[in-house]
């Protein structure tokens, strides 16, 4: 391919991406829907001139990126004060026992329409399929009122990282001689990884309030994808690095505690605050926009025209629902609307099918269900969204709702 025409297409995609994101705000469709669309006509497009490109590896390397980035933009979202502590509790605990029992739910789901699976295989590919996406969530709420927002980027974020770990922590430990081991390895790694991000975290935010050259924001960036690469080579939950960073970046007022507080330079960091917020938020939509695109252009129309892919999907999107409406209506009580419905699958669950190793892999679980679940979740957020009749511009929750939150 010409490399003016490729430079053409990309500028094009970007392009194109934006006014989605422009159309997602005034009609709450997501815009990630458009995108994994425009892929697959792209991806018709390409196989009619007979061009058959490699995606798999592309597709890793951004979901990868991707991954980050929604997780650092998540975390300087995330403000942590206590007046928030009750959002921040509740959404944790909906996010930790949703993942939990949808997980096992669709695994049975798995089970009973692939005989003789055991439950740890069909585990590794429910996992995925139960992780909310924030990369879809967070620019979506906008026009949600406060409170609702800030609990929906907070569920969305623990369920992506929640899910992550589980995930691979599950692959790690798949030939585990006892359950006593598993839960071993499991807590000491978690521990090893908490003590470690705090750390780091740390370390970074005091060496790069001293950093004086312009380009050091995207050098911050590649020491955050380095440290979770090596982290991730030697097994450790490394998405905790890139969370707990975000979080003392946004949070330093907080989180600095006796000495520490004689460390860091307050107007050094917000500056850097600021800075690093707004590239961090237009790095991410790079990211999202190429993801979902040529996510869209691998996928294969003919995986969707399955019985079985329907049967299997609508069974595991019918528990997924009906498990959201459960648990909200006991931790919540009341003002669970648009909440419940608010649950597409995304980049991460992406990102995890495809990683699942081959000795692992079903050959007859077809793909065709990650896709059918993305695309409808995502559709019925946007049914939610539209009808929801609060805006954070037009009305906002009483007094009581937002105590009962």
């Amino acid at each position: 391919m010409n490399a003016y025409i490729f430079l053409i297409g990309l500028c094009v995609v970007i392009i194109t991406s934006f006014f989605f994101g422009l159309l997602a705000k005034k009609t709450n469709i997501p815009s990630v829907i458009l995108l994994i669309f425009t892929g697959i006509g792209l991806g018709q497009l390409l196989e009619y001139f007979n061009i058959q490109p490699e995606y798999f590896s592309t597709l890793e390397i951004l979901g990868i990126v991707g991954l980050i980035m929604i997780v650092l933009e998540a975390a300087l979202d995330l403000e942590l004060t206590w007046k928030k502590w009750p959002i921040i509790w509740k959404s944790f605990m909906i996010a930790f026992v949703l993942l939990t029992a949808t997980s096992f739910f669709i695994a049975f789901i798995i089970r009973g329409f692939m005989q003789g699976l055991e439950l740890l295989p069909a585990l590794i590919y429910a996992i995925p399929l139960s992780i909310m996406s924030s990369a879809i969530i967070i620019p979506s709420v906008s026009n949600l009122s406060e409170d609702k927002r800030e609990f929906m980027v907070y569920e969305s974020t623990f369920s992506d990282i929640l899910g992550i770990m589980a995930f691979y922590l599950l692959l790690e430990n798949m030939n585990a001689s006892s359950a006593s081991r598993v839960a071993f390895v499991i807590s000491s790694n978690i521990f090893l990884t908490i003590v470690m991000s705090v750390l780091l975290s740390y370390l970074l935010v005091y060496i790069i309030q001293y950093v004086r050259s312009e380009a050091k924001f995207f050098l911050f960036l590649a020491v955050l994808v380095l440290l979770y690469a090596v982290a991730k080579l030697f097994h450790f939950s490394s998405l905790l690095i890139i969370l707990s960073f975000g979080l003392l970046l946004r949070n330093y007022r907080v989180l600095l505690f006796g000495k520490l507080k004689n460390w860091f330079n307050p107007d050094a960091i917000d500056r850097v605050f600021d800075n690093f917020k707004m590239i961090t938020v237009e790095t991410s939509f790079l990211i999202r926009t190429f993801f979902f695109v040529v996510f869209g252009m691998s996928m294969s129309l003919e995986t969707v025209t399955s019985l079985w892919v329907w049967l299997i999907s609508i069974s595991i999107l019918v528990g997924i629902y009906f498990l959201r409406y459960i648990l909200h209506y006991i931790v919540l009580r009341k003002n669970i609307f648009p909440q419940v419905f608010i649950a597409p699958r995304g980049l991460i669950s992406i990102l995890l099918f495809y990683a699942i190793p081959e000795e692992f892999q079903l050959p007859d679980f077809e793909s065709g269900v990650l896709f059918v679940i993305i695309i409808v979740t995502s559709i019925i957020m946007a049914w939610s969204l539209i009808a929801n009749p609060f805006s954070k511009n037009t009305t906002t929750m009483s007094m009581s709702e937002t105590k009962e939150l």
